[in-house]
Order: C-alpha cells, then sequence, then structure tokens
C-alpha cells in the first residue's frame, strides 16, 4: 500500500500552518511551524522569493492539498472521494468533508483513541479495533449512524493505550460521536454535519479546482 514517507512536519511548513499530523508534538514547542515557520527549502526563509498575490489556481491546489494532507490520502484516493462527493445529494463541498469524516480512522482519531490520523491509520490496519464486534482492519471503511468502534480485547493491555489516556484524556469529541475512553470505545451517534467539522478548509476551492 503506498503511503507518504517523507517527513510530515515539511507538510505544514508548505502549508503556512499546523495540519497537526503529529500529535501531541503540534502541542509543543517542538512542532516545526513555530520552530521554523517558513517554506521548506533553501528558498523558504527568504520572503521575496514568495509570490507576492496568488493566482486562482494556486489558491485551489493549495486548498486541495491541505486537505488531503489533512485525512493523509494520496491523489488518486483523494479523487474517489471527490468523485462519490460530485454524485450525492447536497453540497459537493460538504458531501466531500462528510465522507472524509466517516473514515474508520479518521473516527478513532476524533474519539480520542488515538494521537493522530496517521496512529490511527497504523492502529487500525494492525486490527486493534472491531466494528460491532466485527474486526475490521480497512482505514477508509465508512462508518453509518449506531455503528460502535471498540478496542479488541487482546489489545487493551498493551501499555499504549494507558499511556494515551492518562497524556490526552481530555481530547474533545464532536457532538456526532461518544466516546467512552475508559472502555476504550466510541459510538456513532449520527453523521457529521458541515458545522461539525472543525476543519480549517475553504471546500469550494477544492470543487473549483476539480471543476477546472
Amino acid at each position: 500500500m503506498a503511503r507518504h514517507i517523507e517527513p510530515v512536519c515539511r507538510l505544514c511548513r508548505r502549508e503556512g500552518e499546523k495540519l497537526f499530523l503529529k500529535g501531541a508534538r503540534c502541542l509543543s514547542p517542538k512542532c516545526a511551524i513555530e520552530k521554523r515557520g517558513y517554506f521548506p527549502g533553501q528558498h523558504g526563509p527568504n520572503a521575496k522569493m514568495r509570490r507576492a498575490k496568488a493566482s486562482d489556481y494556486q489558491m485551489q491546489l493549495r486548498e486541495k492539498q491541505k486537505l488531503r494532507r489533512i485525512y493523509g490520502l494520496l491523489e488518486s484516493q483523494f479523487r474517489r472521494y471527490f468523485r462519490q462527493a460530485l454524485k450525492a445529494r447536497g453540497v459537493t463541498g460538504a458531501q466531500l468533508l462528510v465522507l472524509l469524516e466517516r473514515r474508520l480512522d479518521n473516527v478513532v482519531y476524533r474519539a480520542g483513541l488515538a494521537a493522530s490520523r496517521s496512529a490511527a491509520r497504523q492502529l487500525v490496519t494492525h486490527a486493534h479495533f472491531y466494528v460491532n464486534g466485527h474486526p475490521v482492519d480497512i482505514p477508509s471503511y465508512l462508518v453509518r449512524p449506531g455503528d460502535t468502534i471498540t478496542v479488541r480485547e487482546t489489545s487493551r493491555g498493551q501499555a499504549y493505550w494507558k499511556q494515551w489516556l492518562e497524556e490526552r484524556n481530555d481530547v474533545p469529541t464532536p457532538r456526532w460521536l461518544s466516546a467512552d475512553r475508559a472502555n476504550l470505545s466510541a459510538t456513532v451517534q449520527a453523521l457529521p454535519t458541515r458545522e461539525d467539522i472543525e476543519v480549517p478548509i475553504k471546500e469550494q476551492l477544492v470543487v473549483e479546482f476539480y471543476s477546472r
């Protein structure tokens, strides 16, 4: 399975803001944006090398790349979600965000059971989670209202869960999810709406990019 293997902090620096790809590190002084808040590469610190005003295409591209990187998807995967959102009823941009939020790895992250989406993806791939009592190891699995996600019994004794929950037990849970972190489980109460999705994205620019 193809995946991004380069330093992810460079992605945040390229977009000029925190994408929260490294979990707790993004909240610490070690965050790359805090230490080197400029573009990666040899011309990054030189403000004169940056374009004074971005074109419409550049703004659309950057917004698309930012959204894709937040959820950790390859371009081909992201295009499939866009085509799926295009066929759905409602506003295409909002439907795209809803589809991305319904991914199992994102739900695990949103429920506070993993430090980041990449960590959640690895945990799901290693079959640490059950959905409605059945093992699911596909990060792109789309959850539905009423689905219950639980940590596998044989995985509950691992030190990871205890350490993570002690450090970040105060992570807020979106209203479309209910999380029981003491029992390492979460339930999907409803499908998320655009108002529930706190992602700093102008999704209309993404739609415009693929509609050229």
